[in-house]
């Protein structure tokens, strides 16, 4: 049997290793800032940094990993190398060592004493899955691409499989490794993740064969020469490859250091940009490139917002919501699998939606689907706020609300991610397409950490992880949700606005 659904056999390959990478990675994060709190007994401020720091990372990596990938190693050994980082990271997850200890001091002093070698096995796993990650991510969408003929009819339902995988691996992950960690153990639900990930290394090696060869290093002789160290040049990469893994073990103990590296690189990248547009662009080109950056703009406030399911909406389920249905305690970690639910069930009705205003010429503009997408995250949060106004007299809000944000997050990013990366290309001008595409992920990452600044300001429990009284705790949440559930507005009123300026400026650009 040579086809898949219709489709090449090579994209059964790509769709199951990234359901499983996407399932060891989403599961290890449903329990990420549970596991910083109550096994570590960090306090809120502290893992969110963490957190921060983490996610930042993860998404600034693929920038250089596809970059190494399309000049040097080629997209199966990239992701071979990237999948293999991601097993031992995972795996290193699960060696939690025993829980942190709170001490009172003869002064009275609260002291918290973790375990120094089970810490730094956990920063180093972290580090792993960083760098795992920067080479596997990227690159696996590029075999996916890799398999169709240019103009292949199918090319565009074959990535729709794809990110099913995606979607599907992450709703299970959720909900398995989610219910095992906080009911059995932290080791079982991150050591689930690691034989996730294992499987999909194994589904990807068993099926090279399916790629067709056209995932190779672009220049095999290149590869094999020698280089001044005595390696060849691919197992110089690899050298590297490992010795970046130290380099991103240290960061991910700095917040401050990472934000150092993120701010200093936008600062040159938004530099750049002006320049290129306004010196070296026709007015067509010039407008365009200003449109993308605007667009991409927006994106960092709607992912900032909407990427708080991780972080504070995460110790928020778990404190303040009753998370009691039909006599049974939903864990916290479980409801991370709503947004990946809520994308199975609603993308196909969101494809038919458009595919249905495109023929009445009613369907919205880019610009104009990106102020919907700040309005429902905006939306979402405000729901959450009403909610914490309404709680009862336990101080724990009914988990309708939590599912209702949910909810309009998703609505939110299926208006937003469909159509970001593709806008991107189309409008910036041919020889910048990479570096753009570089710009997109790197926001991301700056998505990630302004994230992590926001969550910041919900902090509501000390050294010992425990929270404050409900009522303080409710009240921040509250007042937190609300204010950034109004900033989601008002940057979509002002989205909303500018539409019609972006759109000429988009100069024909659908």
């Amino acid at each position: 049997m040579n086809e898949f659904f219709g489709h090449p056999r090579g994209l059964a390959v790509c769709f199951l290793t990234e359901m499983w990478e996407r399932f060891s990675y989403y599961g290890m994060r449903a329990l990420l800032t549970l596991y910083l709190v109550k096994h570590f007994l960090f306090s809120d401020h502290a893992s969110y940094e963490i957190f921060g720091a983490y996610t930042t990372l993860v998404y600034l990596g693929p920038v250089v990993g596809g970059y190494i990938a399309d000049k040097y190693l080629g997209s199966r050994k990239a992701v071979t190398l990237g999948a293999i980082l991601l097993v031992l990271g995972h795996f290193g997850m699960a060696f939690e060592g025993a829980d942190a200890i709170e001490r009172i001091a003869a002064d009275g002093a609260r002291i918290i004493e973790r375990d120094p070698v089970y810490l730094q096995i956990f920063y180093f796993s972290l580090a792993l899955i960083c760098v795992g990650v920067a080479f596997l991510k990227p690159n696996i969408s590029t075999i996916v691409g890799a398999l169709y003929e240019e103009g292949d009819p199918r090319r565009d339902s074959g990535f729709t499989i794809f990110y099913m995988g995606i979607n599907l691996g992450a709703a299970i992950a959720a909900i398995v490794c989610g219910y095992l960690g906080e009911t059995f153990g932290w080791k079982y639900g991150f050591g689930l993740a690691g034989i996730g990930m294992l499987i999909g290394l194994t589904v990807f090696l068993r099926g090279q064969k399916h790629l067709m060869g056209r995932t190779e290093p672009p220049d095999t002789a290149a590869l094999k020469a020698r280089t001044k160290i005595g390696l060849s040049l691919e197992w110089t990469i690899y050298l590297c490859a490992i010795a970046s893994v130290g380099l991103t073990w240290t960061l991910v103990q700095s917040y401050a250091l990472v934000g150092l590296l993120l701010g200093g690189t936008g600062v040159v990248v938004v530099l750049l940009i002006l320049f290129v547009s306004f010196f070296r662009c026709a007015p067509v080109e010039r407008d365009r490139m200003l449109v993308a950056s605007t667009l991409i703009a927006f994106s960092v406030l709607f992912w900032s917002l909407f990427e708080q399911a991780g972080s504070s909406l995460n110790l928020f389920a778990d404190r303040a919501v009753n998370r009691v249905v039909m006599g049974y305690e939903i864990k916290a970690s479980i409801f991370q699998s709503l947004n990946s639910i809520f994308i199975i069930t609603l993308a196909p009705l969101f494809a038919v939606l458009w595919v249905a205003l495109a023929k009445r010429k009613r369907e919205p503009s880019t610009p104009t689907k990106f102020a919907l997408a700040l309005f429902q995250v905006g939306l979402g949060f405000l729901a959450l706020a009403f909610g914490a106004g309404l709680a009862g007299a336990d101080g724990k809000v009914a988990v309708i609300w939590l599912v209702l944000a949910y909810f309009l997050h998703t609505t939110g990013e299926l208006c937003l991610s469909p159509v970001g990366l593709s806008m991107i290309t189309k409008l910036s001008i041919k020889r910048l397409v990479g570096f753009m595409m570089g710009v997109w992920f790197l926001s991301s990452a700056a998505a990630q950490y302004i994230g992590s600044i926001i969550a910041k300001q919900m902090s509501v429990s000390g050294e010992n992880g425990a929270a404050v009284d409900s009522a303080t705790a409710l009240a921040t949440y509250g007042s937190v949700f609300q204010s950034i559930g109004w900033l989601g507005i008002a940057v979509g009123v002002v989205a909303l606005i500018a539409s019609p300026l972006l759109r000429r400026g988009m100069h024909g650009v659908h």
